[in-house]
């Protein structure tokens, strides 16, 4: 078999190398060319156009920014037309109605197409270590396991298309709000006079920790958001996204809508493309700047 790699940004290409590592044939395209030359150097095939991956593969796999990329690169009326036969994974964090939208212009243009969003970031893609979470039939699930056994030992199989979406939406709901509420009270402890080495050796002996609050310490204490796993930019859209699905569910927003402020603060502040532990400098900064 023959994948098709669209999107090889900061998560795409370690995953796509992946694939190599595992001796499967890669034809791979990028918007931005020079993100390629890894690949290539690697022994991938290049395509100049969506529509020459498209049509060079048998599987396709999607890792792009969000969906106005995807129907960009993917449902152009050329790269469209080279769907018939060919199956779409979508891996990239979109709406789940954005995804079963997808999905029906795929099956109209004669493909298939299943979604298979992913938790983790460069370390964990690079390992082959992402939870992968599988929206599709379970006979499509059992047909491409093998292929998503590449990124992560144990892909499982969440429900149908839609329902593998809404929950990576959930799940970086967590990362945003877990984030700013460890920054606000690690803010706290200091301004109050706190040992921050208690602080964090009280919390790790409790149920309320969570690993990721030690991943964040060091970058929040030395103020070093440089070379991101996950940029501020990125945590914004999937918050943004995380909003739009939800307002139809009757659920209370407040939360989220204030963790959305904090995070369109730190882009507003030039963090936009470095780690979202960024939003840390945001809630020390911010009520000075206001004056509260």
């Amino acid at each position: 078999m023959k994948v098709a790699f669209l999107g090889t940004g900061l998560m795409g290409l370690p995953m796509a190398q992946r694939l190599l590592a595992a001796d499967i044939q890669l034809v791979a395209y990028n918007r931005t060319p020079e993100k390629l030359a890894p690949l290539q150097a690697s022994g991938a095939e290049i395509a100049t156009h969506p529509r020459h991956a498209i049509r060079a593969a048998e599987c396709v796999i999607l890792m792009l920014t969000n969906a106005p990329a995807i129907y960009n690169v993917l449902l152009s009326d050329t790269a469209w037309q080279t769907l018939e036969g060919r199956t779409i994974i979508q891996m990239g964090t979109i709406t789940p109605t954005e995804s079963q939208e997808i999905r029906d212009a795929v099956v109209a243009g004669g493909g298939e197409y299943l979604e298979a969003p992913v938790l983790g970031s460069i370390p964990e893609a690079k390992a082959g270590k992402l939870n992968v979470m599988v929206g599709a039939e379970p006979e499509q699930y059992e047909r491409h396991l093998k292929l998503l056994q590449n990124f992560g030992t144990k892909p499982l199989l969440i429900g149908p298309v839609g329902s593998a979406a809404a929950l990576k939406l959930a799940l970086n709901q967590l990362i945003a709000s877990l984030t700013t509420s460890f920054a606000l009270s690690l803010a706290f402890v200091q301004r109050q006079g706190v040992d921050v080495d208690v602080f964090m050796q009280i919390l790790r002996d409790s149920p309320l920790y969570a690993p990721t609050f030690d991943k964040k310490l060091q970058r929040m204490l030395d103020g070093n958001y440089a070379d991101p796993n996950f940029p501020t930019k990125h945590l914004l859209k999937d918050t943004e996204l995380f909003i739009s699905e939800a307002k139809s569910q009757n659920l209370d927003l407040s939360s989220i809508k204030g963790v959305r402020q904090i995070l369109q603060t730190a882009v507003k502040m030039s963090f936009a493309d470095d780690d979202y532990s960024s939003l840390f400098s945001v809630i020390k900064e911010w009520g000075e700047a206001i004056g509260e």
